[in-house]
Formats: structure tokens, sequence, C-alpha cells
């Protein structure tokens, strides 16, 4: 498989993985706003955002040190 098309492949997973995970997102954002308590849910949220942010961010770094190290 060339580069360009494991970068092809890797860039689709990446994309098409959080349309599964926000489902689950929303869900607990409803019930939470469901309570009344708006602060909870908004901080709920937030921290779900957070988690699920983290290993793109990792997985990105990754991915651009492993290109920098082929480029070069």
């Amino acid at each position: 498989m060339s580069k360009k098309g494991l970068l092809f492949c890797i860039t689709l997973l990446l994309i098409l993985l959080p349309i599964s995970l926000q489902g689950q997102c929303a869900m607990c954002r409803a019930v939470l706003e469901s309570n009344g308590d708006q602060s909870v849910a908004e901080g709920i949220n937030n921290g779900i955002v957070y988690l699920m942010a983290i290993p793109y961010i990792l997985v990105g770094s990754l991915i651009f040190i492993v290109y920098r190290k082929l480029k070069s």
C-alpha cells in the first residue's frame, strides 16, 4: 500500500469514527438537561468533548511525526 493510500485510510477512519460517538454524547446531554440543572449538563458535555479530543490530538501528532520522518 502506498503512503497516499495509507494516509487516505487513516483520514477516512478518523472522519467516520466520531459520527458514532456523537450519538452517545447527545443522549447523555439530553438526559442531564431533562433534570433542569443546566450547569451540570454543560459541565458533563464539556468533559465528554475534552475526553474525546485528546486521543485525536495524540493520533494526529503521531501521524505528523511519522509523515515528517518519512518525508526526510
